[in-house]
């Protein structure tokens, strides 16, 4: 070790973990957004934009995401026991504004296929990750879920979509926090 590794680090702002405050400092990970889709009992579509997702493990093949308990579309996928988790690519911002907002049809005029394993599986999208409900497990205002992995597509190779500071893509200034691009009153999930 030098002796500049072993310096005091920078001095930083320290605040309460409020929400906004979370939000904020949270939104310095720079993250990939995905849709969760699924199909309720009722046989109908579901789906929600997601950007708490992550391989888990090899062997057994694991993944998992995040979803708000307020949300309408995980109960009804957790009903079912399976999803597909689609990966954006960067252009995709309409299917993310889509999935990411409680109003409206997420499905209506959209050009979706079901999986073989009986999933929306969405168009253009980088990679899907079709999967059984594993295990979830609560904290707090979310269900940590985890998923066994059934199946892998990969489609594209195309740029990822990432969210970064309440916006798009990383390659821009750092701007004032902006309202939710979904509007703060949806919650995804």
């Amino acid at each position: 070790m030098t002796a500049e590794s072993l310096s005091a680090p920078e001095a930083a702002e320290e605040t309460a973990p409020t929400p906004p405050h979370m939000r904020r400092a949270m939104g310095t990970f720079a993250s990939g957004v995905t849709v969760v889709t699924g199909v309720g009992r009722d046989g109908d579509p579901v789906g929600f934009a997601c950007q708490s997702f992550a391989s888990v493990s090899l062997d057994p093949a694991l993944v998992l995401f995040c979803a708000d308990h307020r949300g309408r579309a995980w109960p009804r996928i957790r009903e079912s026991g399976r999803f597909t988790v689609n990966v954006l690519a960067a252009e995709q911002t309409d299917l993310c504004a889509r999935f990411g907002s409680g109003k409206g049809r997420k499905y209506e005029e959209l050009r979706w296929e079901l999986s073989r394993w009986g999933t929306p599986s969405l168009p253009g999208v980088l990679t899907r990750v079709h999967a059984d409900v594993y295990d979830v497990h609560g904290a707090g205002d979310h269900d940590v879920v985890l998923g066994r992995v059934l199946a892998l597509e990969t489609v594209s190779d195309r740029e990822p979509m990432l969210f970064f500071r309440g916006g798009f893509g990383v390659d821009r200034p750092p701007a004032a926090p902006a309202p939710d691009p979904w509007g703060w009153g949806d919650h995804w999930g």
